[in-house]
């Protein structure tokens, strides 16, 4: 059926009247209509049931449940999990997840900082985890508001103590937002992991929107498009995000666009981000494509470090050389005036280079179809 929608769509003739550039950017969107019209036939308003794996798989689908809830002020209870520092605290990451995902996102990294003597809490997103609109789409604006209080409230906790925040894809693009404000918050450190962003260009979004103002509650999986994507290369990670009860395995469209608006946002504050800033980014992300990132990257001010994973996927800690990343992590906190463990200072320099040149692809016109990659993080 998609081939079939294309043809009609590049057999469909132009008013001689229009300009080149507009017709360029119609052949782009018309393309969308198609795809947004197929993609809504396979949607549902009713999320299935969550799935029961194997025996083999059972302790998969544990529920932790949380240290601690934090309240905020418009009464909102946001679950949060707490790893604390072994022995003297040197420091403490407020963590925020990727879309989708929920506040165990950081199981596997959190015990290794927290044996450098790094507590890490991490709450659920409001909408995401085990927050009372869980599924719905609180928006940018508010996203950025709820870290800015948890900011102050793990601050009130740990007083004295180097402040952190981390943010994966989705959490790093609200962490972005927050920190490139003119009222940013004073803290030690930001550090954003494949933080989602990417402008998708004049009219990519529109079937989206259109689809999302009209069945806001429908439901997509990522699986109404032939796109393969792999987010991690660890098979227990992936198994565990699967089956994990916390997990997000269906998107409603106001969320899908809600996460668009956000990427978008996003990359064009890059500039203006503020205090010390760890980027990281995997040269195997499927999800960011390295043209998005290229941007981005040209365009952060002096006080970004950056550092290419080489080998890394999207889920950079959850990677089998995810020790990588979080030494990387651990080395920025505790001496950041010393080169990366990694080697990720000159990596991220010759892949720059390479990507930004005048021919290289960060020059491309990215792929339209990121936001069911971003849904389709875990294996059927």
């Amino acid at each position: 059926m998609i081939r079939i929608v294309t043809v009609v769509v590049q057999q469909a003739s132009f008013p001689i009247r229009v300009s080149k550039g507009l017709r360029r950017r119609w052949s782009r969107v018309l393309p969308l209509f198609g795809c947004a019209l197929l993609v809504l036939a396979g949607c549902t308003s009713i999320p299935p049931p969550a799935p029961v794996p194997p025996p083999r798989y059972a302790a998969a689908a544990r529920l932790v449940p949380p240290d601690r809830v934090l309240t905020l002020h418009d009464g909102t209870a946001i679950p949060a999990r707490i790893w604390r520092a072994h022995g003297p605290e040197r420091a403490v990451v407020l963590a925020l997840h990727g879309f989708n995902d929920s506040r165990d996102a950081w199981e596997y990294s959190a015990p290794m900082l927290a044996g450098q003597g790094i507590t890490l809490v991490a709450p659920d997103i409001r909408g995401f985890g085990g927050t009372a609109m869980r599924g719905g789409w609180a928006g940018a604006t508010r996203l950025v508001a709820d870290a800015r209080e948890e900011v102050e409230q793990v601050r009130h906790t740990h007083p004295g103590v180097p402040l952190y925040l981390m943010g994966e894809s989705m959490g790093g693009a609200v962490l972005m937002l927050l920190m490139a404000g003119p009222d940013a918050p004073n803290v030690a450190g930001t550090i954003l992991l494949a933080p989602a962003v990417w402008d998708l260009g004049v009219g990519a979004d529109i079937p989206l929107d259109i689809l999302a103002t009209f069945f806001p509650r429908r439901l997509v999986t990522g699986r109404e498009l032939p796109v393969h994507v792999v987010a991690s290369d660890n098979p227990a990670a992936l198994i565990r995000l699967y089956y994990n009860p916390l997990t997000l395995r269906q998107t409603r469209l106001e969320a899908l666009r809600g996460l668009v608006t956000l990427m978008r946002r996003a990359a064009h504050v890059a500039p203006d981000l503020r205090g010390p800033v760890l980027c990281l980014y995997g040269d195997q992300d499927q999800l960011v494509p390295p043209q998005a990132m290229v941007r981005v990257w040209q365009g952060v001010p002096p006080n970004v470090r950056l550092d290419l994973v080489t080998g890394g996927h999207h889920l950079l800690l959850r990677d089998r050389r995810g020790a990588l990343a979080l030494n990387d992590i651990a080395g920025w906190i505790i001496q950041p005036e010393r080169f990366l463990p990694s080697g990720g200072d000159v990596a991220s320099a010759v892949w720059l280079a390479q990507y930004g040149g005048a021919s290289g692809p960060g020059h491309n016109n990215p792929a339209w179809f990121l936001p069911a990659r971003l849904d389709g993080v875990a294996p059927p």
